[in-house]
């Protein structure tokens, strides 16, 4: 059960290791019940990529489900794939654990932006019953500010 009396957000430094491997450092605030993925490559095999996020779940599952913040800085590679089963499945499970709040940090490049738009759009397109309008995400510049946002 959370905290409710929990009146400011929690530092970075508060947050607790999940795991740290390869390609992402995940930790997370149970009393918050906020979770962090900062993905640590400039390209996640979606093998992988997939397995970071089932591991993520178990958090998700257990009740750290108030806020999940995805910081993809370091990528700088776009895998079409990799954010349709992200969007589609994983989302959409989580979603089933009270998870609706992302909060993400993209590349600061432009490219990288427009492509994340346009995939969103063809998720949206493509995939009935997806939970996009569902769900609060919102775009940040640093993990402190998605924190508090």
């Amino acid at each position: 059960m959370k905290d409710s009396t929990l009146t400011q957000s929690p530092e970075i430094s508060q947050f607790e290791d999940h795991f740290d491997a390869r390609f992402a450092r995940v930790s997370y605030h149970e009393r918050s019940g906020i979770i962090i993925c900062e993905l640590k490559s400039e390209y996640v095999p979606i093998e992988h990529f997939k397995d970071i996020f089932l591991r993520i779940s178990e958090l998700v599952k257990k009740g750290v489900n108030q806020k999940f913040i995805f910081d993809k800085r370091a990528l700088r590679a776009f895998h079409q794939p990799s954010m349709e089963w992200y969007f589609v499945v994983w989302k959409k499970e989580m979603y089933q654990y009270g998870l609706s709040t992302h909060r993400k940090i993209l590349p600061n490049e432009p490219w990288f932006r427009k492509s994340v738009e346009i995939a969103k759009v063809q998720i949206v397109q493509n995939y009935s019953g997806n939970i996009v309008d569902k769900l609060d995400i919102r775009y940040c510049d640093s993990i402190e500010e998605a924190i508090e946002v």
